[in-house]
């Protein structure tokens, strides 16, 4: 396999680079998120580790420029000190494939990359992202609803495609602002103006909307024909 490490810790990213060269994969290493977004898109890798916690741009940032702007689809296992539910569902919702928490066992890491790239290279990718009538092709930037082509501004496109990846799961108020945003807002004026727009431009003549509130809890799209 060839691996790109992105950790910013050097002790950690040379274990796991001298590690993996030892069996016999190609590695590269990135200290930061800039660098590993170069070399992600400059470079073909069969796998990435990443780590969620890196300075500057953190590991969900790099991880959601890889699959929205970049449109790589190459497995990525997440590397955090964080053990918590919210923390693996934001690493999900931006599109890690998996989810490491240190310290970890070296062979697992492995373990875990090799059984992301056969998983991977046996599946059949379709980057269209659908639900019931509404259809988002990332390829040509496209959106539509019930056969209607939609513009919408960037952000409000942003939390669609969100949402559009894990449809009927609900995203809170702070995942939603951290995964379009890249952390959460002060207040929740800016979420709420996007989704205004959002909601304005899904809802039909008879009512009917994809876009779902559970108040007090946060946002999913749902099928509303279902």
């Amino acid at each position: 396999m060839k691996i790109l490490i992105v950790e910013d810790d050097a002790d950690i990213s040379a274990n796991l680079y001298d590690f993996l060269m030892a069996q016999g994969h190609s590695v590269d290493a990135a200290p930061n998120g800039l660098v590993g977004l170069h070399l992600a898109t400059s470079q073909t890798f069969d796998a990435i580790v990443l780590d969620l916690g890196l300075p500057g741009m953190d590991g969900l940032n790099l991880t959601q420029r890889l699959r929205r702007d970049a449109q790589l689809d190459m497995p990525i296992l997440m590397l955090t000190a964080r053990d918590t539910l919210d923390d693996k569902l934001a690493g999900f919702g931006v599109g890690a494939d998996d989810y490491l928490v240190k310290p970890f066992a070296l062979k697992e890491v492995e373990a875990r990359l090799l059984a992301l790239v056969k998983r991977a290279q046996g599946k059949v990718v379709n980057s269209r992202l659908r639900l019931g009538q509404l259809e988002y092709d990332p390829g040509s930037g496209t959106l539509s609803w019930c056969e209607t082509a939609l513009a919408l501004p960037p952000k409000a496109l942003q939390l669609l495609v969100v949402m559009l990846g894990q449809p009927g799961r609900l995203f809170s108020r702070a995942e939603l602002e951290t995964l379009v945003w890249g952390e959460t807002q002060e207040t929740s004026d800016a979420l709420r103006t996007q989704l205004s727009q959002l909601r304005r431009a899904l809802t039909l003549a008879d009512g009917r909307c994809p876009l779902v509130t559970v108040h007090g809890r946060g946002y999913k799209l749902v099928d509303p024909d279902a």
